[in-house]
């Protein structure tokens, strides 16, 4: 496996919205391509989003997404990690831990104070990943939301 991580640009997205696809029918159980492409277009056009790219040789392994957040207490960019996929033929080779390693370097070398994650209560090992990884969980906020 020659394993390569790069940030992703408008070129990648064609090869990537497949991968964004499975992501996203692992959690509304549907596919739409076309919706799927669209929305990571727009967010890599519009530099919205920052796209981490794994790749063995030519074919899309994996990525993770990232959003820019901003801290108002610190005065500075926080990043939100919001995606994270490796394709079904490629998992259990660390794939995953890579992204989360680039995604972590980006964080620093973008001048990031921190990079935040949710772990959905469906996916418990998660905290196991990340917190091997070095993420903590929050001990001065809880997390609440209004839906619109």
């Amino acid at each position: 496996m020659s394993l390569t991580i790069l940030r992703a640009g408008p070129s990648h997205v064609d090869g990537l919205a497949p991968l964004f696809d499975l992501y996203r029918q692992f959690f509304t159980q549907k596919s739409d391509l076309d919706v799927s492409t669209r929305f990571l277009r727009e967010r890599v056009e519009k530099g919205e989003s920052v796209v981490l790219a794994a790749y063995d040789g030519e074919t899309p392994a994996g990525f993770l997404q990232l959003y820019p957040l901003y801290s108002s207490w610190y005065a500075q960019r926080q990043w939100f990690l919001s995606d994270l996929y490796v394709a079904e033929a490629f998992r259990e080779r660390g794939i995953g831990k890579k992204l989360v390693e680039a995604c972590a370097e980006f964080g620093k070398t973008s001048g990031g104070r921190a990079i935040l994650v949710e772990i959905p209560f469906s996916e418990p090992h998660l905290a196991k990943f990340y917190g091997d990884l070095g993420f903590a969980r929050d001990e001065v906020f809880e997390l609440y939301r209004l839906f619109s």
